[in-house]
């Protein structure tokens, strides 16, 4: 392929910036409600409040200012399991503040462990490595790192595909404690001798059920079999899934200490109950007519629109651009530059319409989507309660309707009718 030279612009570094952050919906003490399971020998107590646990008094400062006031469900019961230097499986929906359920105690352990601060060296060794299937998601998790590390000598780094790799290498040079990456950048880094393995005391899998479709599998276990990784009984590995399939089982298994502790906050992979459905009739060839006609009923507010190909996602797109409704759109084969700048349009509101494929859907933290639209109807259930996770985040209310075609959809009929009802 043509010679990638992306560089992706750097985030921006002051102190307001970092800690920028959405607001809440209302619905956050509701999230109390949420029934969580915990199984497996012994696990510690829930975290009741952030000021119950024995951080350091910058981390707390930290959290406070990233604007955590009470920890979540997912967060009361991973952050003392892992603070307890546990392994840990967890299933939990997108929006329930997951990132920080693994990033506030790992920070707080590498504090309490004192982190010698990492310096300009062709290889680096950092102590933590976390995960994610897609650039966007692995991003996100970066701009909450820096949030929970500022002031403290820890140094974050990310690092994806679709930019340059010599940029990538730079980035990793400049000391690296904490390494964010998808799978198939972060095995080219090491294959490339720039990161050692042997001091990595955190392996962090977030999305993993979303990793396995999305072929990665044979990546992490790449990840884990290269020799200087340390054993699973040598660091502590935690894991996060959406949905809990056959295979995340397995891998949990291959992955994590015999003792590992599970936790399932809701139904694993049940739909939000913060998100209104409507599942609506419409035949393959009235589906633009029926969407056009949504989107002038719902005005300016934030709408996200799944269609099942990339080709269809840029017509559709340009097509409601002819309609004088700002759309765009993020897929796959777009540059990982027009990703970002479709973001970055739709995230300010200049155009309040994103167009995408599944794969751009994954892990997506946008503010305020308002809306969802199932444009096509996706093939398994568990895709369909993943997209409609992109609404209802964080406590705010949202809305989802699908497009449901008996020529095509058949087969969801069944599934969609237990989910609508639960």
């Amino acid at each position: 392929g043509p010679k990638v030279t992306y560089v992706p612009p750097p985030p921006p570094d002051d102190e307001q910036a970092i800690f920028a952050r959405y607001q809440t919906g209302m619905n956050f003490d509701k999230y109390d409600e949420n029934v969580v399971e915990v199984s497996g020998l012994d696990p510690p107590a829930a975290l009741m409040s952030f000021a119950d646990t024995n951080m350091c008094h910058t981390l707390t400062v930290n959290i406070a200012k990233a604007g955590y006031s009470k920890p979540t469900p997912v967060q009361k019961y991973s952050i003392p399991i892992i603070l307890a230097g546990r392994d840990l499986m967890a299933c939990a929906q997108t929006g329930s503040g997951k990132t920080a359920a693994f990033l506030v105690p790992v920070v707080a352990q590498m504090m309490r462990d004192g982190v010698t601060a990492s310096s300009f060296k062709e290889q680096q060794e950092p102590e933590c490595i976390i995960t994610a299937p897609t650039r966007e998601l692995i991003n996100q998790i970066f701009l909450e790192a820096r949030k929970f590390v500022y002031g403290t000598c820890i140094r974050p780094v990310v690092i994806y595909g679709g930019t340059q790799t010599d940029y990538s290498i730079r980035q990793v040079k400049q000391g690296c404690n904490i390494l964010c990456a998808t799978p198939g950048r972060l095995l080219d880094i090491i294959g490339r001798g720039k990161i050692g393995l042997h001091n990595v005391k955190y392996l962090v899998l977030d999305e993993a059920d979303r990793m396995l479709d999305m072929g990665f599998g044979a990546d992490m276990k790449k990840l884990v079999s290269f020799p200087d990784m340390p054993q699973k009984e040598k660091r502590q590995t935690l894991m996060f899934s959406a949905t809990f399939p056959e295979e995340v089982q397995r891998l949990a298994c291959e992955f994590l200490k015999t003792d590992f502790l599970f936790v399932v906050v809701g139904h694993a992979g049940g739909a939000c109950s913060d998100v209104q459905q409507n599942i609506l009739q419409v035949s393959q060839y009235f589906k633009r007519d029926k969407l056009i006609e949504i989107l002038h009923s719902i005005g300016n507010e934030r709408t996200l629109v799944f269609v099942d190909t990339k080709k269809k996602a840029d017509f559709i797109a340009c097509f409601l651009c002819q309609e004088n409704i700002p759309a765009t759109s993020i897929h796959g084969d777009r540059e990982q530059r027009e990703r970002e700048i479709a973001l970055r349009d739709f995230r300010s509101g200049k155009c309040p319409v994103l167009v995408a494929t599944s794969v751009a859907a994954r892990g997506l933290d946008i503010e305020n989507v308002q809306h969802v639209i199932n444009f096509d109807l996706p093939s398994t259930i568990e895709e369909y309660v993943h997209r409609i996770g992109r609404t209802g985040r964080c406590g705010n209310t949202g809305k989802a309707v699908g497009f449901f075609d008996n020529n095509s959809d058949g087969h969801l009929a069944q599934p969609l009718i237990k989910v609508l009802s639960d």
